[in-house]
């Protein structure tokens, strides 16, 4: 396929006739080829991520690490992933989608596959933390490909879901591979992706058509789409690069240092002041920048800033209570990695529902009254899961289990469509970008503040009854942030039918220039 084109070529068929517009939302071979790689990549990340999470007490068993040691294992993959997102996402928009895409999957492959021979830990934490920016340029990558390959509206929402729910497939099942993995040994936890990756990198090669995005979108006229001549190429803000991704970096690490607040707080706080005073300089620096990085537009757009921070908000609110929970039933309960994944895999019902379900409510109510019923089901769940003991059946877990699994597919979809829709085609890359580094530092803060909370409130008598104590405590940090979200995103039904947020799939999206 030609690279020369007006546009990077699409992957879904000219739209139906008017008189048959059941049909407009229908892929064909290729878009859905297309469409099974970039799933494809989206469940590898899940599934790594998650099966990690199930192999840590054998690898600290195995090398003999510390706690300290053993969270700087995941840690450095957050920090990998958080701090070079909005690098990845520009550079899939400036160097090429499918370049970035097959390049850094190829990274992947081998870094993971170094993982697996690791004898020390300085090895693993290299090895997760090039693995986790490797993901960085993947993920936004990926997301591009699927919002400038398909036509916006019902196709691209459809896909997106389909995508979103892969996604979550992708965590729930390497919940329960992992653990099953981990029982053999825990290298296949690192050789798994491997060869999975390896599969996923040849088919991409064969399916995505090269984008021919090196040097910006070709118009008409011979001129690029922010009117250069054709062939120049654009100049590179190293500046605002380098400023906002040190920035990243210090703001996720001081993040994952507030896991152990009382140790090295001078690290911690000095970690924050850096963050934030390298974001208070970014503005300044993109608006002397002739190419910026971040377009101060974007920010601006109270959409997407909605989009970003309900997405934050939501992600810290799960994943600091999958921890608490699988905290409880191994730690208080004596469940094993095995059986406490195989609690949490009602969760995945997600991936059932988001490419089903879901695309109907968003067609039917609008990005933004699915996302904010997601993000009240969660807070309903966390609240169901304020009084448990140390004696309840999974019976009496099983509803907050369902109820955040619809929650997960009503709110991680539509939340990718709000965070990239109307936004114009030479800048996908970097609004996926932000939309998921707000998703993984969404993670980690939540992360680190139930943590955080569950230590303090704990204490040091260490029986059962303070840790439930201290459990009990710490679910208030998720239920907190779900709330929160739901504040968030209620604002949006305030706004214009037209916002990013509240529109109806297919319709024009104001705001975001």
């Amino acid at each position: 396929m030609s690279t020369s084109s007006s546009s990077p070529p699409s992957l879904t068929p000219s739209p139906a006739p008017a008189d048959r517009p059941g049909r407009a939302d229908r892929m064909g071979g290729r878009a859905w080829g297309v469409l099974f790689v970039l799933c494809g990549a989206i469940f590898l990340e899940g599934i790594d991520v998650a099966m990690l999470n199930v192999a840590l007490p054998a690898i600290r068993s195995d090398l003999g690490l510390s706690t300290g040691s053993l969270s700087w294992v995941m840690s450095s993959y957050v920090l990998g992933y958080g701090g070079f997102m909005l690098l990845g996402g520009r550079a899939a928009d400036l160097l090429g989608r499918r370049r970035m895409f097959v390049l850094w999957l190829g990274v992947f492959v081998v870094f993971s596959g170094l993982g697996g021979f690791a004898t020390e830990e300085w090895m693993l934490v290299v090895a997760r933390f090039v693995t986790g920016v490797a993901s960085a340029f993947m993920a936004p990558a990926g997301l591009s490909i699927i919002t400038t390959g398909f036509t916006e509206g019902p196709r691209r929402n459809r896909a997106l879901l389909v995508y979103a729910g892969t996604a979550s497939a992708g965590f729930s099942v390497g919940l329960v591979v992992g653990g099953l993995l981990a029982a053999i040994d825990w290298r296949w936890v690192f050789f798994a992706p491997v060869i999975m990756a390896s599969l996923i990198l040849a088919a991409a090669l064969v399916l995505i058509p090269d984008d021919g995005r090196t040097d910006g979108e070709r118009t008409d006229d011979g001129r690029t789409d922010d009117g250069r001549p054709r062939g120049s190429v654009r100049g590179f803000d190293l500046a605002g690069t380098v400023t906002v991704t040190c920035a990243m970096l210090a703001l996720v690490f001081g993040v994952v240092r507030l896991e152990a607040p009382a140790t090295g707080w001078g690290w911690t706080a000095g970690a924050f002041a850096a963050g934030f005073a390298l974001l208070a300089v970014f503005p300044a620096i993109e608006r002397r920048s002739a190419a910026p990085l971040v377009r101060l537009g974007l920010l601006r757009s109270g959409p997407l800033v909605r989009a970003n921070l309900g997405f934050l908000l939501f992600s810290g609110s799960f994943f600091g209570f999958q921890f608490l929970v699988v905290l409880y039933l191994q730690e208080l309960r004596g469940w094993s990695s095995l059986q406490a994944a195989l609690a949490l895999l009602v969760i995945g019902i997600d991936a059932v529902l988001a490419p089903t379900l879901t695309p109907w409510l968003v067609n039917r109510f609008g990005n933004v009254r699915v996302i904010l019923c997601g993000l009240c089901l969660a807070a309903v769940a966390y609240l169901l899961f304020l009084p448990v003991g140390l004696d309840w059946t999974y019976a009496a877990m099983f509803p907050t289990m369902v109820i955040l699994g619809l929650a997960f597919s009503l709110a991680y979809g539509p939340f990718t469509i709000a965070g990239t829709d109307g936004v114009g085609e030479e800048e996908q890359g970097i609004a996926g970008g932000l939309l998921y580094t707000s998703f993984q530092f969404g993670a980690a803060l939540g992360l680190a503040a139930a943590t955080a909370v569950y230590v303090a409130a704990t204490g040091p008598a260490g029986s059962p009854e303070a840790a439930l104590g201290g459990f009990r405590t710490a679910l208030l940090v998720p239920v907190a942030m779900a709330v929160a979200g739901v504040a968030v995103i209620a604002s949006g039904l305030r706004g214009r039918a037209g916002t990013v947020t509240g529109s109806r799939p297919g319709s024009p999206a104001t705001g975001t220039r």
